[in-house]
C-alpha cells in the first residue's frame, strides 16, 4: 500500500511538472504543413487574402500550403466569414467562438488555437474585410511585415514558426474609426515618374498594378479605404477601367478628396476639359456637370464608394463665378440636393441617407459652411486641418449629435503656401495623436483620410496613423511618443538580443530628428516663403545664428550626431544582413542623413557670406566647399535610394525638373570664393561670444504644477517637451485658466522681459480660446491670445517657425531674491519655452536650449 501511494505521489508529480507545458502546447499551432480551409461561399476578397497568407507562410516556412475547400485531415487553418461559412457557424455552436464577437460588428475578427487530434487555427471575421484584417494579423505574427514591400522589410526564414494566442482566443473588436485610409497626392515628384517610368512602364501611369501594391499594404494596416491620385499628371483614376475592379478584389473603399465631387477628377482634362465642356460653374453650366455625375456613377456606383459632395473650383481652386456669400450658401445646397437625386438613382439603397457621403469644409467651403450652409445630418462632417498638422476645428455640442457624425483630413506632405513639405516625414507623432484625439473626442469615430503624398517616405507615420486609427484608447502621450521607436526596434531587432537597448537608442536619434524638424522643416530652411510677395521669397540667410548663443552650431552639431548613429546602426545590420540595413536605410537612415544635410546646405552658405563679411577668405572658402559637399550628398542619397534592389525605387526621389524652383533638393544657395586665400576650417564656436547671461529658458520640467491637469508632454516643442493646460475637450471650471508657476532669482534690474512661445493651436471651435496667461510675483496677469486668420502673415509665420510668441513685460523689485513666474492657459493650451530676458534679446531667436 505504502508503495503504491508513493508511485501515485510520482505520478500526480510528473502530472503537474507537465501542466505547464501542456498549457503552453495548447495555445501554440505550427503552420508548416497545414492546410488552409475555406468554404466556396467566401467571397472574392477573402479567398484573394487567402491566397496572400498561403504566400506568406511560405515566406517564412519555405513550404506552401495547401488549400482546400474539403474536409481534410491534419493540422489546419480554418478562415471563414460569420454569415457566409458554414464552418465558423459550426464552431459557434461548438463553443469554439463567441458569436458575439462577430454578429453585427464591423470589420472585427477572433483568432483561436484548438488543440485537439487535428490542431486548428481559425480566423473568424465578422465581416469580408474582417477575415482579412484576421488573415493579415497572422501573417504579422508569422513575421511578415505590412511594410515588407513598400519598405522592403525582409521576411526572416523560420521553418518551425508557430502562432500563440495568448489565453488561446483573441478578439479584436470593433475598430475604433470606421472608415480609413489614405490619398494620394502631389505625386508629380515621385510615385507618377516612378510608376510611370518604372513600375508600369507599359502603361506610362499610375495604374491597376501600383493600386493592387497600395490596396494590399492597406490592408495590412488594417485600413480600408482610398483616394487614389489625382494631378493633371496623372491619368485618372476612371480612365484605367482595371483600377476599379483591382481596388474591389481586395475590398478597398474608393473615397476621393475635396475637390472631387461623387467621384469626378476635374483636374484631369480626360474628366473634364474646359474647351469641351465650358467653364466648371454650377450657376451656369448645370447640365453639363450634373450629365458628367450622372455618367460616372452609372460607372461606378456598384462599387464600394465614399462619395464627396457639394463642389469646389477646379482641381484646389475656390469655387467658380466670383458669387458673394449670400448666393454661395444657396448654391451649394442646391448642389448637394441634386447629387443626393443623383445616389438615390444609381444606388441599390433607397434612400440617399443609407450611401456614406462625406462634406468637406476645406479651404474656402469653410467659410461656406460657417456662413450658413445647410449639410443633411447623415452627411460626415469631414473636419480639416491646416495643412501643417493642426486642425482648424473640431465638432461642436451640435454637431457631434448628427448622426453622420464626422471626420478628420490630415497632412503628412504637403504643396501650398506658406511653403511645401513634399519629401521627408517630419509631423512628430505626439502632434499627430493630439490633434486626431482631440478630434475623436469630440466626434469624429467616422473618417480618417491621411495625405501621404508619394506613399514614400512617409511610412512611419503612416503606422502611427493607422495604428491609432484601429484602437486610439491603446495610446496615450507616453505610448505614441515611443510607438515609432519600439515599432523600429521590433523591425529590425532579429539581430540582437537587446531589445530594449535599441529601442532607446532609435528613440533617441527619432527624439532629435523631430525635434530638430519642429523649428525649421528641412524642406523650410530656404528661409522663403512660396507664392508670396517679393519681401518674402527667394532664398535667405537663417535665423538660426552663428554669432549669438551657438544656434546654428548646435542645429549642425545635433543632425550630424543622429546621422553617425544611424550610420553606425546600419553598419551593424549590414554586417548581418543586407537587406535589414536597405530597409532601415528606407524607413530611417535616409530621412535623418537627407535632413542633416539640407540644414548643412544651407547653413553653411550663410556661414560662408558671413565669413566673407569679416574678411576671413580662407574660412569663407571651407564654408563654401562644406555647402558644395552637403548639396552633393542630397543627391548621392537620392541616387542610393533609386537604384537600390536593382532600381526598384528608381524615380520615387527623383523630383520633376518642372519644379525646381519651389523643391529645396535642387535649390543651391550662393556662395563666395576666393581666389589665392586658401582654404581653413572654421572652428564653429560663437563667432562673436555673445553668451546667455542675460537671459535663462526655464526647463519647463522643473515647473511646479498648480493645477492637477497640467502635464509634461514629451516629443513636441523647440526642446522636445511642452507643458500641456489640462485637456482640451474639457471645461475649466469657472472659466478658471489652469496653471504652473516657477521661481527664478532676482535678476540687478527693475523690470524683466517674459517671452512664451506657444504650440500654434487654432480654437477648438467658434466660442473657444487660445489663450495664455502670464504674471510675475502680485502683478496682474497679462493675457496673450493667439488670434490669427489662415493665409494672413501672422499664420504664415507661425507655420514656418511652428511656434507663436509672446513679450510681455513686468516691473520687479531687484532688491526680493526670488520672484515667482506664473503661467496659465486654456484647456488643451500648450507652452514650448519660455525665456525670462532682462538683456534685450533678440525677438526672432528660436534656437536650442541656452
Amino acid at each position: 500500500m505504502q508503495q503504491i501511494t508513493k508511485t501515485m505521489k510520482k505520478f500526480l508529480f510528473l502530472i503537474l511538472m507537465m501542466l505547464p507545458i501542456m498549457a503552453m502546447g495548447a495555445d501554440i499551432f505550427r503552420i508548416k504543413n497545414a492546410t488552409i480551409k475555406y468554404d466556396k461561399q467566401e467571397t472574392l476578397q477573402v479567398k484573394r487574402a487567402i491566397g496572400d497568407l498561403q504566400a506568406d507562410a511560405e515566406r517564412v516556412t519555405g513550404c506552401r500550403p495547401t488549400l482546400s475547400t474539403k474536409n481534410v485531415r491534419g493540422p489546419q487553418i480554418i478562415v471563414g466569414t460569420y454569415g457566409k461559412s458554414p464552418l465558423i457557424q459550426k464552431l459557434i455552436k461548438q463553443g469554439v467562438i463567441k458569436e458575439a464577437d462577430l454578429k453585427g460588428k464591423w470589420e472585427s475578427y477572433v483568432l483561436t488555437v484548438t488543440n485537439e487530434k487535428e490542431p486548428r487555427l481559425v480566423i473568424a471575421g465578422s465581416d469580408t474585410r474582417g477575415t482579412i484584417y484576421g488573415i493579415y494579423d497572422i501573417s504579422e505574427r508569422m513575421g511578415v511585415s505590412p511594410w515588407y514591400w513598400w519598405a522592403d522589410v525582409p521576411v526572416c526564414k523560420n521553418p518551425d514558426v508557430a502562432i500563440q494566442i495568448s489565453g488561446d482566443y483573441f478578439a479584436s473588436g470593433e475598430p475604433a474609426v470606421k472608415y480609413r485610409g489614405i490619398f494620394i497626392n502631389d505625386e508629380d515628384w515621385g510615385l507618377k515618374p516612378w510608376a510611370s517610368n518604372h513600375f508600369e512602364k507599359e502603361l506610362g501611369d499610375i495604374g491597376p498594378r501600383t493600386y493592387a501594391k497600395v490596396c494590399e499594404l492597406l490592408l495590412r494596416l488594417r485600413a480600408n479605404m482610398l483616394a487614389p491620385a489625382m494631378h493633371s499628371c496623372t491619368g485618372a483614376f476612371y480612365s484605367h477601367p482595371e483600377s476599379k475592379v483591382v481596388c474591389d478584389s481586395f475590398g478597398i473603399i474608393i473615397t476621393t478628396s475635396h475637390c472631387e465631387p461623387l467621384l469626378l477628377n476635374n483636374a484631369a482634362k480626360s474628366e473634364w476639359d474646359s474647351n469641351r465642356d465650358g467653364e466648371w460653374n454650377y450657376k451656369t453650366n448645370r447640365e453639363t456637370i450634373y450629365k458628367k455625375w450622372d455618367d460616372r456613377l452609372g460607372e461606378a456606383a456598384k462599387y464600394e464608394n465614399i462619395y464627396t459632395v457639394a463642389m469646389r473650383g477646379v482641381h484646389d481652386e475656390g469655387i467658380r463665378g466670383n458669387l458673394p456669400m449670400s448666393e454661395r450658401v444657396p448654391l451649394i445646397e442646391q448642389v448637394i440636393r441634386d447629387q443626393r437625386e443623383l445616389l438615390e438613382k444609381h444606388s441599390v439603397s433607397r434612400f440617399a441617407r443609407d450611401i456614406p457621403q462625406i462634406f468637406v469644409p476645406y479651404k474656402e467651403t469653410m467659410d461656406i459652411y460657417e456662413n450658413g450652409l445647410k449639410v443633411p445630418d447623415d452627411i460626415t462632417l469631414v473636419w480639416v486641418d491646416d495643412n501643417y498638422g493642426y486642425m482648424k476645428r473640431v465638432a461642436n455640442p451640435e454637431e457631434q449629435k448628427r448622426s453622420g457624425r464626422s471626420g478628420v483630413y490630415y497632412h503628412l506632405s504637403y504643396l501650398g503656401a506658406p511653403h511645401d513639405y513634399l519629401w521627408l516625414n517630419t509631423t512628430p507623432p505626439v502632434l499627430m495623436y493630439e490633434e486626431l484625439r482631440k478630434a475623436y473626442d469630440n466626434g469624429a469615430d467616422r473618417y480618417w483620410l491621411l495625405n501621404v503624398g508619394d506613399i514614400k517616405p512617409m511610412e512611419l507615420g503612416m503606422q502611427t496613423f493607422f495604428d491609432m486609427a484601429w484602437d486610439i484608447n491603446a495610446f496615450d502621450f507616453e505610448k505614441v511618443y515611443q510607438h515609432q521607436a519600439e515599432f523600429l526596434a521590433r523591425t529590425f531587432g532579429h539581430h540582437t538580443s537587446q531589445l530594449s537597448v535599441l529601442s532607446s537608442q532609435l528613440q533617441i536619434i527619432l527624439d532629435d530628428y523631430y525635434r530638430l524638424a519642429w523649428s525649421r522643416k528641412p524642406e523650410f530652411m530656404g528661409w522663403e516663403y512660396q507664392w508670396d510677395d517679393k519681401a518674402h521669397t527667394g532664398l535667405k540667410p537663417t535665423e538660426f545664428s552663428f554669432e549669438h548663443y551657438d544656434e546654428a552650431q548646435r542645429r549642425l552639431a545635433d543632425y550630424q550626431r543622429i546621422s553617425d548613429e544611424v550610420e553606425r546602426i546600419s553598419s551593424e545590420l549590414r554586417a548581418e544582413s543586407l537587406e535589414f540595413a536597405t530597409a532601415f536605410f528606407e524607413l530611417l537612415q535616409f530621412p535623418v542623413q537627407a535632413a542633416c544635410q539640407m540644414n548643412r546646405k544651407f547653413l553653411m552658405a550663410q556661414l560662408n557670406q558671413l565669413l566673407a563679411e569679416k574678411g576671413r577668405f580662407s574660412e569663407a572658402n571651407w564654408a563654401a566647399r562644406q555647402m558644395e559637399e552637403a548639396y552633393d550628398s542630397i543627391n548621392a542619397l537620392n541616387r542610393r535610394y533609386n537604384k537600390q534592389l536593382n532600381g526598384k525605387w528608381d524615380g520615387m526621389m527623383a523630383l520633376s525638373t518642372s519644379f525646381t524652383n519651389t523643391c529645396q533638393f535642387y535649390q543651391k544657395p550662393e556662395v563666395k570664393r576666393f581666389e589665392g586665400a586658401g582654404e581653413k576650417a572654421v572652428l564653429l564656436t560663437p563667432l562673436r561670444g555673445r553668451s546667455a547671461i542675460d537671459c535663462k529658458v526655464i526647463d519647463l520640467q522643473n515647473c511646479q504644477h498648480a493645477s492637477e491637469g497640467t502635464r509634461i508632454v514629451h516629443g513636441l516643442g523647440y526642446d522636445g517637451k511642452v507643458v500641456q493646460f489640462g485637456d482640451p475637450s474639457k471645461e475649466s471650471e469657472d472659466g478658471a485658466l489652469e496653471d504652473i508657476f516657477y521661481w527664478f532669482k532676482s535678476p540687478n534690474c527693475d523690470s524683466v522681459d517674459i517671452i512664451v512661445y506657444t504650440v500654434p493651436f487654432w480654437p477648438l471651435y467658434k466660442g473657444k480660446q487660445n489663450r495664455v496667461g502670464v504674471s510675475v510675483d502680485d502683478s496682474p496677469v497679462q493675457v496673450f491670445e493667439n488670434k490669427f486668420k489662415e493665409y494672413d502673415r501672422t499664420w504664415k509665420d507661425q507655420v514656418m517657425r511652428n511656434g507663436a510668441v509672446c513679450r510681455l513685460r513686468f516691473a520687479v523689485n531687484k532688491n526680493h531674491p526670488y520672484h515667482e513666474l506664473r503661467l496659465a492657459g486654456d484647456p488643451g493650451q500648450m507652452i514650448q519655452r519660455v525665456i525670462i530676458d532682462w538683456g534685450g534679446l533678440r525677438p526672432s531667436y528660436i534656437g536650442p536650449t541656452i
